[in-house]
């Protein structure tokens, strides 16, 4: 009986150790791929978040945030660019003034309260209200009246024709915000949407948390947690990458470059894409708003030079709308004033100009202070004296709605990909105090941006576009240093993730394994 017994428990053990090794070697195959890698992402940025609301922000900082907390009623396909349902379920326009939106049903925002027509209606209400001020209220300007036609339709008419109004409502700014949360609270502090990812903390200055929404309608995310962890410096950043207590960043500077593609422990995405990155004039001060200042400093600048020393990290194109963007023109990419430091100089000794105090803005981040060093060095060889002074980019953001600036450097990254929605926020006299930081004012520009919006044929479209685009180059308003390619570099446990041309991007499908 002891024999026996004995035999028994040795069968039972070598089941035990098969049955082990079986489940080791079924894991090492891929089929349990994640199970003993933590479900959390840590992505470190080099400015803190302005703001959590979709309604009172607009910047790129913020709606890297405001993508993973809020859904939008349409989105761009990241691979193709082409605008699909998200929030909404369907459209039509029955004329041309009319749209006439079916929303998808069953959803619910983090809060518990419902998502249909009464949350648009809010939403785009706040959105258009002159009292509230929505930085990037330019986006539905034409819109006339925002209506419920049941618990599911929403109807939206316009003033006239408005050719972008999808492109403007896949825009992270037009994300939907739940009404209950944004009357009780503040949600610039405390976000409330439909996304994927639930809000949990922001400490300024430090990191924002957010956790999965295990009752997201498209089913919950893998990731359990995602932190966006302020790290002002990049060379610590990419540190951070390589020791892996970060697993993700973006917008990869030119000299952190070479470094982070030799980390044998990160994969790294380059895309052509929709930003620009321009060297801007206030038009309301002297000699800023002088024609002649600004082509003397176009001529004065080596953009060639400056974007071979890039790295493949942008592209020369004197147009403001860039080849990624609806509207451009391959007639435009010669278009401005080129290189041509002689006369340069000639401009600056007939108009009196030599000698002239110039301060260039930055904000704190290695791309804009690499242009400025850059300008401040060519600007200087013409016979300009120029000083470099640099901001932290709340501050900075701020300063520049002001008008608290001469010269400085901005980028546009083009989120609808829609020259309409560059132009007009940007350069059109009627967001002058607002969004059109430079004050540009033009009447025969303003006329052409508005006729690209108010019809929905695209090829007409095409060609306003191209002539105001032409205008606003050869006014020198803002001189385009370089068309960004964008960027992403993460560890090889990260898998899923996608980076589109307007450098925006989801964490919804990412996992780690």
């Amino acid at each position: 009986m002891k024999k026996q017994f004995v035999q028994w428990f040795a069968c039972i053990l070598l089941a035990i150790v098969t049955l082990a090794g079986c489940s080791s070697n079924a894991s090492e195959s891929g089929s349990d791929s994640g199970s003993d890698v933590s479900q959390e992402l840590t992505y470190a940025t080099t400015s803190d978040v302005v703001g959590l609301s979709p309604i009172d922000t607009n910047d790129s900082v913020s709606s890297a945030v405001i993508e993973q907390v809020y859904e939008t009623l349409f989105v761009r396909d990241p691979k193709t660019m082409e605008i699909k349902p998200r929030l909404a379920e369907s459209y039509e326009t029955p004329d041309e003034t009319t749209w006439v939106i079916k929303l998808k049903e069953g959803i619910t925002f983090h809060d518990g309260t419902p998502f249909n027509a009464e949350a648009v209606k809010y939403t785009f209400d706040q959105f258009m209200s002159e009292e509230r001020a929505a930085p990037r209220a330019s986006l539905l300007e034409p819109v006339e009246s925002v209506e419920v036609q049941d618990e599911y339709t929403v109807v939206i008419k316009t003033k006239e024709p408005y050719g972008p109004l999808l492109a403007a409502l896949s825009h992270t700014n037009a994300s939907i915000v739940s009404p209950e949360a944004d009357k009780s609270g503040d949600l610039n502090q405390h976000p409330v949407g439909t996304g994927p990812f639930v809000f949990e903390e922001w400490v300024q200055g430090s990191h924002v948390t957010l956790s999965k929404n295990e009752e997201y309608w498209q089913g919950a995310p893998q990731l359990e947690k995602v932190t966006m962890k302020v790290v002002p410096e990049y060379s610590t950043a990419v540190s951070m990458l390589q020791t892996g207590e970060v697993q993700f960043v973006d917008a990869i500077p030119t000299e952190q470059l070479p470094r982070i593609e030799s980390l044998k422990n990160v994969e790294v995405q380059k895309r052509e894409g929709t930003p620009v990155y321009y060297l801007g004039f206030n038009m309301n001060k002297e000699p800023f708003n002088n024609i002649n200042f600004r082509k003397a400093v176009s001529h004065a600048i080596n953009r060639e030079a400056y974007v071979k020393q890039l790295n493949g990290l942008g592209t020369k194109n004197e147009s403001i709308i860039g080849p990624k963007v609806f509207g451009y023109d391959e007639g435009a990419a010669d278009a401005g004033y080129s290189y041509d430091p002689e006369k340069a100089k000639q401009i600056i000794e007939e108009n009196g100009f030599k000698g002239q105090q110039i301060t260039l803005l930055a904000a704190n981040r290695e791309s804009y202070m690499k242009m400025a060093e850059i300008v401040q060095a060519q600007l200087t060889e013409v016979g300009l004296n120029v000083e470099i002074e640099t901001m932290e980019w709340g501050t900075f953001l701020e300063t520049t709605s002001e008008g608290n600036f001469q010269m400085t450097f901005l980028g546009w990254s083009n989120s609808t990909a829609d020259g309409s929605e560059l132009l007009y926020p940007n350069l059109h006299s009627d967001n002058i105090g607002s969004s059109n930081r430079m004050g540009y004012n033009n009447s025969e520009f303003d006329k052409l941006v508005d006729q690209s919006r108010v019809t929905v044929d695209q090829e007409v479209r095409k060609q306003k576009l191209m002539e105001a685009n032409l205008i606003a180059i050869k006014d020198a308003v803002w001189i385009p240093m370089h068309h960004g390619v964008v960027t992403v570099a993460y560890d090889k446990s990260v898998k899923g993730l996608q980076i589109d041309p307007t450098g925006q991007w989801s964490l919804y499908n990412v996992h780690r394994e």
